[in-house]
């Protein structure tokens, strides 16, 4: 992320929308505001923005359809929903609509933070991340295609690789069942849900020093899976 990452904040509470505009712009961020989804869909066409943070319950255009227009518009912009529910149909939808991520209400802001900086990374092209990335005992090498584990060498199969390399490469970040799915084995998966258990399971077993607790392939119960990286846990 720059310090100059442009964002949008689309709720229609003023004093919410203040709020936010003050803390981000604190943390970095060039923020812009609008009250409804109707001002966002102007403001986009006048500004390039790099991220939205767009709160599902508006009056007038809800924030589902409102995701939906503005990914059209902006098919690499950011976009993270705001709600107040956590209901498993909500979150379907949102993410179906185009959303990168969500976050429940009432949240902390260092959580909001750090999954604004998720989708910001999630971003970049492939091609300009490092050949080696490390999180926790963890060392990933993209280039010789090798996992080590404090140090020692763990063997992966051809797919348990590509699987963890693209959980790594978006750390932080929601990757749904289906973008996962369609991104390692094919565009024409996304309903296998059993693929992923099956990996997520071996993989956990290799990587975890207790499968039952995972601290870095976590579950995002009906919606997918992120990688959390240990050392980012204070954020």
């Amino acid at each position: 992320m720059t310090s100059k990452s442009r964002l949008l904040v689309v709720d229609d509470e003023l004093p919410f929308r203040r709020v936010l505009q003050s803390t981000l712009t604190a943390r970095g961020f060039t923020v812009d505001e609008a009250g409804s989804a109707e001002r966002a869909l102007e403001l986009v066409n006048q500004h390039p923005f790099d991220l939205i943070l767009l709160d599902t319950n508006m009056p007038g255009m809800g924030g589902v359809e409102a995701c939906r227009r503005l990914r059209e518009l902006m098919p690499h912009v950011g976009i993270v929903m705001v709600t107040v529910r956590d209901a498993e149909q909500d979150i379907v939808q949102a993410l179906e609509a185009g959303a990168d991520d969500y976050i429940t209400k009432p949240f902390r802001f260092g959580e909001m933070v750090a999954r604004l900086r998720a989708v910001l990374r999630r971003a970049v092209p492939e091609n300009v991340g490092p050949a080696v990335l490390q999180a926790g005992d963890l060392e990933i090498d993209f280039d010789r295609r090798l996992l080590r584990r404090a140090g020692k060498e763990i063997h992966l199969t051809p797919t348990e690789f590509n699987f963890l390399a693209l959980l790594m490469r978006n750390q932080g970040a929601l990757l749904t069942h289906a973008t996962l799915l369609r991104t390692i084995w094919g565009p024409e998966y996304g309903a296998e849900l059993e693929y992923l258990r099956a990996y997520v399971r071996a993989l956990r077993k290799k990587i975890e020093d207790d499968p039952a607790q995972p601290k870095y392939i976590l579950t995002e119960p009906w919606v997918g899976y992120r990688f959390l990286n240990p050392s980012d846990a204070g954020v």
